[in-house]
């Protein structure tokens, strides 16, 4: 009747899901730019361009035109200063912009419990011909100011999944993240092994953390990872009942020196949802900043961008 799925802190090998959409790469700087000029998308584009008497466009057009692309300059300019201000040896990739149509989300064959069809879907990475990845950070233990000043200012974008029992002596930290646009989600309030427990009890895990995310923060999350990635259908029929609509895991996890995967090829693939854990020397062997720089490596030798996990969801 239930189901365990037990995948550890550390992702483990496992077949890939039937359909993994393959194509189109990342979007190249030079590409955003003669898009941004063919399609117009500052502020001042969106202005209707002056028209002369012939009904064409003047030059109030040409002028929003060039402001696109100064601003596109500046943005990367600023992107490559600090890339080298926080020791990349690479800028990060810019991602494509949002797609218009959010992909369906389906549970990863092989992780479905009893009546999956009606509970949150469980999925290690999402659909897409994107070349994008996804960067999750989990429970709330290292709490390093200068990790949100180099993610801020190289502007990659994350997701947090917050335990309640490593945040709670820190709550402005994390309000500060929120509001540099960061989403707080749910991993439950104190980050027990869900298989073990009753209904009852996960329900008071799951949905006493989507209080206190509420009351500290000011949103209800809809996003939950249970601890170690373990669940069972009691899991996530409490999720559910809690208001959450989708369980993301992932498909590889990030450390100051290694990557590591759970697919055979030990690889990354576009979609994937990449883990690491707020975490510094005391747990490994250097800092934030320090599994940034290397998971960014990572991620932009093999042509990868840093996408925002909820403009896919």
């Amino acid at each position: 009747m239930q189901l365990v799925r037990q995948k550890g802190n550390t992702a483990q090998y496992g077949h890939r899901s039937a359909v993994r959409p393959r194509g189109r790469y990342g979007v190249a700087v030079a590409a955003l730019l003669v898009a941004a000029l063919g399609t117009g998308c500052g502020a001042a584009d969106r202005a209707a361009p002056a028209k002369t008497k012939a009904g064409e466009a003047g030059p109030g057009a040409a002028g929003a035109l060039a402001n696109s692309a100064e601003q596109l300059k500046a943005a990367q300019q600023a992107r490559v200063a600090a890339a080298k201000k926080w020791g990349l040896l690479k800028t990060p990739l810019m991602a494509p912009a949002a797609p218009k149509t959010k992909p369906e989300i389906t549970t990863r064959e092989g992780f479905e419990v009893e009546d999956q069809d009606e509970l949150p879907p469980v999925f290690t990475t999402v659909p897409t011909e994107d070349k994008v990845v996804f960067l999750t950070i989990d429970d709330g233990a290292e709490k390093d100011p200068e990790f949100v000043r180099m993610m801020q200012e190289l502007k990659i974008p994350y997701t947090a999944f917050l335990s309640d029992y490593l945040v709670r002596d820190n709550y402005p930290y994390f309000k500060g993240m929120q509001d540099a646009g960061v989403t707080l989600n749910n991993h439950t309030l104190n980050h027990r092994y869900m298989p073990a427990l009753s209904y009852e009890q996960q329900r008071e895990e799951i949905c006493g953390q989507q209080d206190t995310i509420q009351k500290q923060f000011g949103k209800r999350p809809t996003l939950f990872r249970p601890p170690y990635g373990n669940y069972n259908q009691d899991t996530l029929r409490a999720a559910k009942s809690c208001g959450i609509k989708a369980v993301p895991l992932w498909n590889a996890e990030a450390f100051v020196n290694r990557m590591d995967y759970r697919e055979w090829d030990r690889d990354l693939h576009p979609g994937d949802i990449i883990l690491t854990h707020f975490r510094g020397r005391e747990d490994w062997k250097g800092t934030m900043p320090d599994m940034i720089r290397h998971v960014m490596k990572t991620v932009t030798d093999k042509g990868y961008a840093v996408a925002r996990l909820e403009d896919y969801l």
